[in-house]
């Protein structure tokens, strides 16, 4: 019944863009901030006279409180309203940027970059949620691959945010503007970006579907016939019949009649999980000090980074462009097909590289110029397939799987889970390097064969789909 409707809805596209893309705005954050301690880590290292392992702490400690906010912001987002959630983010963000650029030890560095990852972790629920159920069915997927166009190109712009400001300098540890240290700028340049996503946000409606279930019919109709043309009447009746008045989303609500977890909790789980163990945040968080472990020089390395940034915006545009057209599970099985050979090409190139003593002492492996083009190309295939399926994709789908009744909760555990494995794998790595790459990508190979055999057994297909339909 729904899925001829859902192919008839006429929209305003403009208005239901605007509204995404404001909500995408905290993805833009969401990469920005996790991706802008980048420049500033060896000059705050210097200033602080931090060792390495609280330093990896400095860093690593705000992917905790991503979980933290993810898991806050689900249960937020359905007794708040979602918007009320972007605000929040927005001033956490607002914060964060401040606290670090005048912290004064590592320890409340810690503290103000938790802040922010408290922030990281709410907007990677809100935006996916939001988008989800402002969105007309079919251009649903594109409005919510926004999110991840969102989430790179907020890390492209803090590496380039970074160099800019180093360059101006002379350098992260230089003093910068009003005697303050470049690296100290870096942090409070989010400012920026924060105060004009909290601004917006208070610009947009709440979304339809929540104000429907907090028993405000009319508000909810009003919303959606400014992105709808046609049908809203039937839209609402339909919202209506799957959310309940007043009622309070839980923990709870996660379980079954059974009392056991609902099966498409865990899907969204698994999800999660498999988007950060196939080593994604291997290649952003280390790509630099990987290469230069295996003979490429630190500009060579650095200029590596960068171009790995800019596919990764690029690919997400062809994703934007197919997801809606070839649906979730097509894309992310091709995507779990071209990482495994992608990411097996590499454990392989690295079992076969002969080892060198490297300056600390360390076995290092040396790769010949055939293989180290070949890592290259195979490192970068490995960002194309995964920048075009499982970026986007696991997001649009943790946006749009879950039924109306327990949407916000279940994608904060979700989205919690996915911050828990990210820190799992960005701390595990580099004692897995040390028993040496081709282990630590031959686990990354298994993840994404996994992964495969996992979308094609449990994961179901939602393009087109109301998200009414939705068990």
């Amino acid at each position: 019944m729904s899925q001829p409707l859902a192919q008839q809805e006429r929209f305003n596209t403009a208005r239901v863009v605007q509204l995404a893309t404001v909500a995408a705005l905290g993805g833009f954050l969401f990469g920005f901030d996790t991706a802008v301690i980048n420049g500033a880590v060896t000059p705050m290292r210097n200033e602080f006279g931090m060792g390495a392992g609280l330093t990896g702490f400095v860093v690593s400690s705000a992917l905790l409180a991503c979980m933290v906010g993810a898991y806050a912001a689900g249960s937020l987002a359905d007794r708040l309203g979602r918007v009320k959630v972007m605000i929040i983010a927005a001033v956490l963000f607002t914060i964060s940027a401040v606290g670090c650029g005048f912290a004064f030890g590592p320890w409340d560095m810690i503290f103000w970059r938790a802040i922010g990852g408290l922030g990281v972790g709410a907007a990677s629920v809100i935006a996916p949620a939001y988008i989800a159920e402002i969105s007309p069915a079919s251009i649903r997927g594109r409005l919510g691959s926004l999110q991840q166009l969102a989430i790179v190109t907020g890390i492209f712009v803090a590496l380039l945010s970074d160099f800019a400001i180093a360059a101006a300098a002379g350098g992260g540890g230089e003093p910068f503007w009003f005697g303050m240290a470049a690296w100290r700028w870096m942090f409070m340049a989010e400012v920026i970006p924060a105060v004009v996503y909290g601004v917006l946000a208070l610009t947009i409606p709440e979304s339809p579907r929540y104000l429907v279930a907090k028993g405000e019919h009319e508000k909810g109709r009003e919303v959606l016939a400014r992105v709808l043309l046609t049908g809203v009447d039937e839209r609402i009746a339909e919202i209506k019949r799957t959310v309940t008045r007043d009622a309070k989303a839980s923990l709870a609500d996660l379980r079954g009649a059974s009392g056991k977890v609902l099966p498409i909790v865990w899907i969204g789980i698994a999800l999660s999980v498999f988007q950060q163990f196939v080593g994604i945040n291997v290649i952003f968080y280390y790509s630099a000090t990987l290469w230069q472990s295996v003979g490429f020089t630190e500009e060579d390395a650095l200029m590596q980074t960068v171009i790995t940034s800019i596919t990764n915006i690029v690919v997400t545009l062809i994703a934007i462009a197919l997801i809606d057209k070839i649906g979730r599970r097509r894309l992310l099985l091709t995507g779990s097909a071209g990482m495994f050979l992608s990411l097996g090409t590499m454990a392989w190139i690295f079992s076969q590289a002969p080892l060198v003593p490297g300056p600390d002492g360390s076995s290092m492996p040396v790769l010949g110029d055939t293989e180290g083009v070949v890592a290259l190309i195979a490192a970068n295939a490995f960002v194309v397939f995964f920048g075009m399926s499982w970026g986007p994709g696991v997001w649009v789908l943790l946006g749009e799987m879950f039924n109306n009744r327990i949407r916000g909760t279940a994608l904060g555990v979700a989205a919690g889970a996915q911050w828990l494995a990210n820190f799992a794998i960005s701390t595990s790595f580099p004692g897995m390097a040390e028993l040496g790459l081709w282990f630590a990508y031959g686990f990354y190979t298994i993840a994404a064969l996994a992964s495969f055999f996992f979308v094609l057994r449990y994961v179901p297909e939602t393009a087109g789909k109301q998200l009414e339909d939705m068990e």
